[in-house]
């Protein structure tokens, strides 16, 4: 007799979805002590953190894979929260990174037409959360491209144009937004969050989860247990805990 006909399986469990979409700095955020993985322990057996980060990538290039990800389903496919988080290579400067490189213009209806998208497969504003490009640091980042054999290409104050594009863009559409190139700047030396001037360190992955962290609590604050605790589980018949709806 096959194990589910013997244990009178339930309905299956659909565990509720956080997708994370970006560049490397999202790709790189599952390592040990990374924002991601740090959402992931927060939420476990409340909601699956999804990594869909791609290093490397620009606002063009994600707004072309988004639907690849995401597509209209039932409700329960739909995520309870989706970061966008681009701009660090959008940034980059024409001249020294041209394949990267996306204007100004471009880079904000990107962002704009990702939540649009979003918004179309049934994934409202409120569940959507846009981050700005980290700051950079020059001269860390300047040794990082020296070692590339190529010169420094990014600029802190070109990164801080992107971050207000998306700054902006979160106000158009109604969406939360986390400014991390303001917030890291407050901080009288924000290089020491910076493992090479552009990507996150350890301290940089716990700042952005600290903050992070009150935006995605707001989205899933209502989202129970999944499966009872184990001291709760009936002992004499166990499946009269574990097959019921997992509200525990």
């Amino acid at each position: 007799m096959a194990l589910c006909e013997a244990a009178g399986c339930g309905s299956a469990l659909l565990w509720p979805r956080l997708l994370l979409f970006g560049d490397s700095i999202t790709q790189f955020s599952f390592q040990q002590g990374g924002w991601g993985a740090s959402l992931a322990d927060k939420l476990v057996r409340k909601c699956d953190v999804l990594n869909r980060g791609f290093s490397g990538y620009n606002t063009r290039w994600a707004k072309i894979i988004l639907p690849r990800l995401i597509r209209k389903g039932n409700s329960l496919d739909i995520p309870v929260a989706v970061t966008i988080f681009f701009g660090a290579n959008d940034s980059a400067l024409k001249d020294e990174n041209p394949k990267q490189h996306i204007p100004l213009e471009e880079y904000a209806a990107n962002l704009k037409s990702m939540v649009q998208y979003l918004k179309s497969v049934d994934i409202p504003e409120n569940r959507v959360i846009l981050i700005t490009p980290t700051p950079l640091c020059e001269t860390a980042w300047e040794k990082e491209c020296i070692i590339q054999g190529c010169k420094l290409n990014r600029l802190n104050s070109v990164v801080g144009e992107y971050a207000n594009a998306c700054l902006q863009v979160a106000q158009d559409c109604g969406t939360d937004v986390l400014d991390l190139w303001t917030l890291m700047q407050d901080s009288q030396d924000f290089s020491s969050y910076l493992s090479d001037g552009l990507h996150l360190s350890p301290k940089g992955n716990e700042f952005l989860f600290s903050h992070l962290w009150p935006l995605i609590e707001k989205k899933v604050s209502s989202l129970p247990l999944l499966l009872p605790y184990w001291r709760d589980v009936a002992e004499a018949k166990p499946e009269l805990s574990l097959l019921g709806d997992g509200d525990h």
